[in-house]
């Protein structure tokens, strides 16, 4: 699965800003960046419901701070 990891609207990202800020002297016509993580995750799950489950806890637990943070999970099936 894979898990990406955003800043929420109205919180700085530094990195972000100083991509656009760069990228637009280098003369790309980027209006913004945002800077984000995506955690790529392998694991066993008898459905995609648990799955999901296992994921959101992950977040809560973990990987996102729910004050700054939002998150989208992307389940993925393994052959």
């Amino acid at each position: 699965m894979r898990i990406a990891v955003a800043l929420k609207p109205g919180h700085s990202d530094p990195e972000g800003e100083t991509a656009t800020r760069l990228l637009k002297e280098l003369g790309y016509k980027v209006e913004t960046v945002n800077v984000s993580k995506v955690y790529n995750v392998f694991l066993e799950a008898r459905s995609r419901k648990e799955a999901v489950m296992k994921a959101e806890e992950m977040c809560k637990r973990l990987l996102a701070n729910p004050t700054k943070d939002k998150y989208t999970i992307v389940v993925e099936e393994q052959k």
